[in-house]
């Protein structure tokens, strides 16, 4: 596990960019963006949808140059495809104001904005320490939890996207959606029975915004803030999700042609991951075997309506919901399940010098004569 999420380089770009941003902070700043107690529940919280009550320093309250050192914290941290990505998803605020003004309002100008945008770090970002960096607002989580400055996290990491379908060219979530209805539109009658699992959506993730995955999760009947779309519970259990009995259809009862589309698909969620780990994580899927990737699909079967897709592995979930809008709000995550926000390499290497068997952060701080009083001899 520690192998593979090992990123000493980039892990120390961040870190310098990171205590760059901070030294430009006035009192105040600091004291939005920062919160000390990295072990503070707030830290295990993802949800993308917009909230009264965001932690950390929104982009509006920063200045031209701190914002420059956001985006450049954030490019250090995922691949540049995914950087657009991100880059995007908060312009289609400003076409959601056209979409919405009847039902917003007067509040519309401070409600979609593509600065409402919060950055929070957990813990002390310094050097061979462990702290987490948050970005987080509508249709934007990322997650990086570095580790000693060796290893980092970057898990879940949810993107989302309004509107999906509609007469513009800014659709940044396009190949994350597109490349599972590709390999749907591939099956047969045999293939399309075992992956679809069910003739209604959820109205978001299966396995909402738990901080951890359980050994099965049920969906909420509606999304919160929007009970226009509502699913029953017998879809409810229709859906379910199961980390032991995988739903849908293996990639190994796939032909050659649909398998590499179901590889393309993975592979562009995983593409979220720090460019250093990116490949080992790709290699490490591909080691495991395609008959271990399961791809499963709800609702309707084509665009504009609502639908949903998850791909299932040993390690990774996928997730992507677009129900509530007609089919025309989409929502996508990916999560590793022993190792969302660092779990597992918070448990097995946290604070663990392999060489010299303790924390340089500790003993530095700590007398000889009581850390090693037996030294000489």
């Amino acid at each position: 596990m520690s192998a593979l999420h090992e990123a000493p380089a980039t892990a120390t770009k961040m870190l310098v960019t990171a205590m760059g941003l901070i030294d430009t902070f006035d009192p105040g700043q600091r004291a939005q963006a920062i919160i000390d107690d990295f072990d503070d529940p707030r830290r295990l919280n993802w949800d993308i949808i917009p909230k009264p009550d965001r932690t950390g320093i929104p982009l509006h309250h920063l200045d031209r140059h701190q914002k420059v050192l956001v985006w450049d914290l954030i490019r250090i941290a995922v691949p540049l495809r995914t950087f657009t990505k991100v880059l995007a998803i908060p312009q289609l605020e400003h076409v959601l104001r056209d979409y919405e003004q009847d039902f917003l309002g007067p509040a519309l100008q401070t409600w979609r904005t593509s600065d409402s945008y919060f950055l929070t770090f957990f813990g002390r970002p310094g050097f061979e320490d462990t702290w987490t960096l948050r970005f987080l607002g509508h249709h934007v989580c990322l997650n990086l939890t570095i580790v000693d400055e060796r290893w980092i996290s970057a898990t879940p990491v949810a993107l989302g996207a309004q509107p999906t379908e509609y007469d513009g060219v800014l659709k940044p979530l396009a190949e994350d959606e597109g490349f599972a209805f590709d390999l749907l539109a591939s099956l047969d009658d045999n293939q399309r029975a075992q992956a679809v699992i069910h003739d209604v959506a959820p109205a978001d993730f299966v396995t909402r915004q738990v901080p951890r995955v359980g050994a099965y999760e049920y969906p909420d009947h509606y999304d919160l803030g929007m009970p226009g779309y509502t699913i029953t519970d017998r879809d409810r259990v229709a859906l379910k999700f199961s980390r032991d009995n995988p739903s849908g259809i293996s990639g190994a009862k796939l032909t050659d042609d649909q398998q590499h589309i179901l590889l393309d698909l993975v592979d562009c969620y995983l593409d979220r991951l720090p460019p250093e780990t990116a490949e080992r994580h790709r290699h490490g899927l591909r080691t495991d075997g395609i008959e271990q990737i399961f791809f499963a699909w709800a609702g309707t079967q084509q665009r504009g309506a609502p639908h949903y897709f998850r791909v299932q592995t040993s390690r990774y979930l996928i997730e992507a919901v677009n129900a509530v809008g007609g089919g025309n709000h989409l929502h996508t995550v990916l999560r590793e399940f022993d190792n969302d926000f660092g779990f597992d390499i918070l448990a097995s290497q946290a604070g663990k010098d392999a060489t010299w068997g303790k924390g340089h952060l500790v003993s530095r701080s700590i007398s000889s004569a009581e850390a090693d009083p037996g030294l000489e001899h």
